[in-house]
């Protein structure tokens, strides 16, 4: 485990207090001879309790099978309650194949759980300047890497340069691809990048984001400690592509 945080996997006949709370169960999978299910809490249930945390809170903190169990838990889980209804003739569906099939009992017609994929960049200049952007629903402190979806018709590399420009008015030119971090909230998986930005002015839409600034190593380190920039959680790869560029951890935790 890592720093001590673990999910609390139960056996069948554990579940004591929660078993009249569940709604639906659904299967993650099997290793080791050990299958594992997601409990689903019904949405007027009363699952208060000091024992429950968000996966944004502690997903760095636990194991890789654990990490793995409690995305696909969560991204399960935000599928089932997003789609209720048949997108052709509205008749609720049905669910399938323990979970991973919502099938319309009118039309027959099946329905899977979907991904969307999204883009989420290091920008750096000829300095090695990383920008980094606020977001208009964050708080005053609290900035990340740039990111947003893939729309239809366009490659990953595409949609990087499209979302650096539209949101920031910085020109891409080269593209490198670092990784990828399924991202259930609800739904994305995210395309890791790093890109060589041709320009340096900035200029934000004022809709997604409200500021964007270029920060060198020292900029950061300094706006951290100060209390003047918060970073993003351990859990997402904004925080990973930042500390990699950073050269470690970044100051004050």
């Amino acid at each position: 485990m890592r720093g001590g945080v673990a999910l609390n996997l139960l056996g069948p006949g554990e579940l004591g207090e929660h078993t009249a709370d569940l709604g639906r169960w659904l299967y993650l999978g099997t290793e080791d001879g050990v299958g594992y299910l997601a409990a689903v809490i019904r949405d007027d249930a009363d699952a208060r309790s000091s024992d429950w945390a968000t996966l944004r809170d502690v997903g760095a903190a636990l194991s890789d099978r654990d990490a793995g169990l409690a995305t696909m838990a969560v991204g399960l889980a935000a599928w089932h309650r997003s789609l209720v209804h048949c997108p052709h003739c509205g008749a609720e569906l049905v669910v399938e194949d323990s979970g991973w099939l919502l099938r319309c009992p009118v039309d027959a017609s099946p329905h899977y759980p979907r991904t969307d994929p999204a883009v989420i960049m290091a920008v750096l200049d000829a300095s090695d300047r990383l920008l980094l952007a606020r977001a208009s629903r964050w708080s005053q402190r609290r900035f990340s890497t740039v990111a947003g979806f893939v729309e239809p018709g366009e490659s990953a590399e595409q949609a990087v340069r499209r979302e650096v420009a539209e949101e920031t008015g910085v020109i891409v030119g080269e593209v490198t691809y670092l990784g990828s971090q399924p991202w259930p909230f609800p739904g994305s998986l995210m395309l890791a990048f790093r890109a060589a930005a041709v320009t340096t002015p900035i200029t934000v839409d004022g809709v997604e984001l409200t500021e964007a600034r270029w920060f060198s190593r020292a900029e950061l380190a300094a706006d951290i400690q100060a209390g003047l920039v918060a970073m993003p959680s351990r859990a997402s790869i904004a925080r990973v592509m930042i500390e990699d560029w950073f050269g470690g951890a970044l100051p004050g935790e």
